[in-house]
């Protein structure tokens, strides 16, 4: 008779292989609505997913959404009927590699690759002479921060920049602290791809979860739809090549930081201060000293990483206040 480890081990190996290829979890209700009434453009052969929602008449403003790592555009859900009872269309997209839109790899993912998507969203809604307001969420800050450097050195196809909301992204490499699983993605080579793999509800909650307040953490079903949109089209095995978004941000500092001080751009901050990720009061007092021209919107002590999803209301009413400011 065998001994009972090779007979475990045996075991082990079909059940570990099915396990590695379970399909993603179906889309529930609020996911499914959010999917259907969207659309896809394309870009460079990769389908991308996008919203756009006709809203307040009589305005004839436009607003494009920019979302977070590792999440999607339903990051914005909580405050999309608000937007579009003070703007015209309210525009909102999933990055190549997020959400529903295509993850190719193996693929070079970059911030000038996705604000080159963003750009050729605005044209394809034929948007390109419109003038746009840009509110942006950690990822989707350093987009914002590419797309603001080819709107004020003029580069062609750039799109025309009317304000730019940023929201605790890491905008500064130097008071920027990723969490420990992305240190190891983004530079763990040959162990990077096992672990994508190996990724799974509990582990992505939990890793989650530690960037949300405490009193504001996502429900177990709102857990499940940010994992759903994730491992849409086998997105968990595209993490690690994103994550090299945080080697990008320390190698243009120069350049995006650059953007964001010589800008005439309204400009303006929602900042969750309880972010570990960009953390009070160092992240603040950077901004405040480097950009002393923005306005700055702090929220309550208990908001994190995601405020809009933390504290919709209280993100909306700071995001419509700047917005109504000018």
């Amino acid at each position: 008779m065998k001994e009972w480890w090779v007979q475990v081990g045996l075991l082990s190996v079909p059940l570990l292989a099915i396990y590695l290829h379970i399909p993603p979890p179906k889309l529930s209700p609020a996911l499914l609505s959010w999917r259907s009434s969207g659309s896809f453009f394309t870009y460079r052969d990769q389908n991308i997913f996008y919203r756009d929602s006709t809203g307040a008449v009589g305005s004839s403003d436009v607003i494009v959404l920019l979302h977070g790592f590792p999440t999607s555009s339903y990051d914005w859900c909580k405050i999309w009927e608000g937007l579009t009872q003070r703007f015209h269309r309210v525009i909102a997209l999933d990055f190549v590699g997020f959400g529903f839109s295509d993850k190719p790899r193996p693929h070079h993912y970059s911030i000038f690759e996705q604000a080159s998507i963003v750009e050729g969203l605005v044209r394809h809604l034929g948007l390109r002479h419109q003038r746009i307001n840009l509110l942006s969420h950690d990822y989707g800050d350093t987009v914002a921060q590419e797309l603001l450097h080819r709107y004020e050195h003029n580069k062609t196809g750039s799109i025309l920049i009317n304000s730019l909301c940023l929201s605790n992204g890491g905008i500064f490499p130097e008071t920027h602290y990723p969490r420990f699983i992305q240190k190891i993605l983004k530079d763990g080579g040959l162990l990077s791809p096992i672990i994508t793999r190996l990724m799974n509800f509990f582990f992505f909650s939990r890793g989650l979860g530690a960037v949300f307040g405490p009193y504001t953490q996502p429900s177990q079903a709102e857990y499940w739809d940010m994992w759903t949109a994730v491992r849409t089209n086998d997105g968990n095995l595209v993490v690690d090549s994103i994550l090299q978004y945080i080697n990008q941000r320390k190698k243009h500092r120069d350049r995006w930081v650059g953007a964001l001080m010589s800008t005439s751009v309204p400009l303006h901050l929602i900042y969750g201060p309880l972010d570990p990720v960009n953390p009070h009061p160092e992240f603040l007092q950077l901004y405040k000293k480097v950009l002393p021209m923005s306005t700055v919107s702090v929220l309550d002590d208990h908001i994190s990483h995601y405020p809009q999803l933390e504290d919709p209301t209280g993100f909306l009413n700071a995001y419509l206040n700047f917005i109504n400011s000018f």
